[in-house]
């Protein structure tokens, strides 16, 4: 009753008023003290690390969640990621491999190896690794923006075995295997969107992934310019891409382990099921060395056992290739007419 009769103040009680007023404003401020302590604590620690100073020091000094700046310099070390929700920034830093490279169980000879989930890697430099340059194993909502990988062993950018990637504004360059790889993810749902990958064996390649976009990539130089690989072990495929320039992919590969050469190849298929290949510029990829297949976009069986089915393929500019597009007449609901192109194998497919 006393607190009932406390709110329920008569005109003219001036007294009771301010009692009322300092209350509420007693209240208020402890609720905003306690907001903002909330606020405070949940705020990312940051750390800074500088030319001659070990990365993996820092990641292991911090606690989830805390941003880590690299500001300039090369360090040499490869550095593994195993806390949720680091944020790795680099200012004109550059990673490259330590005197002696001890391989990891899963991430190999790697730069940065992520084995954690909601890890954000930008502005980085990565080279000369035996391995990979960036790696997510295991990983859950990754993001790699911004980078450049250069010169790596196998692959510059990959993800294995995670879910949610985001392969995002990065360059590529100079990989034995692929620039940018996406693989064993049956729900890999990975956006792999704006990066640039040139002079490697395969441009970006999928293999036993499926879900994603890939999207406004510019792919150039390379033996293969994008592949999409069936039975290795498992499907690939669903994966929307668009927007794409798959060009000049002219420089002739050897064999690389049971696959033929390769040069001249756009965009290929090899048992590829649920693709939506739409609105790209697909131009001028054509052999200048041996090679088992060619084309601007093949659709064909992998190496003569799963079909392609289900594939989309309308609506992109696919000319001066050798053909434009090449099908074997394998597998079931692939649809490719329309598309503004001149040759294909078999032939009127450029004619819908």
């Amino acid at each position: 009753m006393q607190f009932v009769s406390l709110l329920s103040t008569k005109p003219g009680n001036t007294s009771t008023r301010r009692t009322v007023s300092t209350i509420t404003l007693a209240a208020l401020t402890a609720l905003w003290l306690v907001a903002f302590a909330g606020f405070a604590e949940a705020k990312p620690k940051g750390h800074v690390v500088r030319a001659g100073q070990s990365i993996q020091k820092a990641i292991n000094a911090a606690d989830p969640g805390d941003t880590i700046v690299v500001r300039g310099g090369i360090h040499r070390e490869s550095v593994k990621v195993d806390k949720d929700g680091i944020s790795l920034r680099g200012v004109d830093a550059v990673l490259k491999p330590p005197a002696k490279s001890t391989p990891s169980s899963s991430c190999g000879v790697s730069g940065f190896c992520v084995q954690a989930d909601h890890v954000s890697i930008r502005g980085f430099t990565v080279r000369d690794f035996k391995d990979f340059g960036i790696v997510a194993f295991g990983a859950r909502d990754a993001s790699f923006v911004g980078n450049g990988a250069f010169d790596n062993g196998e692959y510059g950018i990959t993800a294995f075995s995670s879910t949610g990637t985001k392969i995002i504004a990065n360059r590529t360059s100079g990989s034995d295997d692929s620039g940018i790889y996406v693989g064993d993810s049956p729900h890999a749902d990975a956006t792999v969107v704006a990066n640039e990958t040139y002079g490697n064996f395969l441009g970006i390649l999928v293999r036993n992934a499926r879900h994603g976009k890939i999207a406004a990539n510019r792919v150039h130089n390379n033996c293969l310019g994008m592949l999409f690989l069936a039975d290795a072990p498992g499907p690939a495929g669903v994966f929307d891409v668009h927007g794409n320039e798959v060009v000049n992919n002219t420089r002739a590969c050897p064999a690389f382990e049971d696959a033929p050469p390769l040069s001249g190849v756009g965009i290929a298929l090899l048992g590829a099921r649920g693709m939506e290949i739409q609105g790209n510029h697909i131009v001028h990829n054509v052999p200048s060395g041996p090679t088992g297949f060619s084309g601007g976009v093949v659709v064909v069986k992998v190496f003569g056992e799963t079909a392609p089915t289900n594939n989309t393929v309308v609506g992109n500019t696919i000319l001066r290739n050798k053909p434009d597009i090449l099908w074997d007449k394998s597998g079931s609901g692939n649809r490719l007419a329309p598309n503004n192109c001149k040759t294909s194998k078999p032939g009127r497919l450029c004619e819908g």
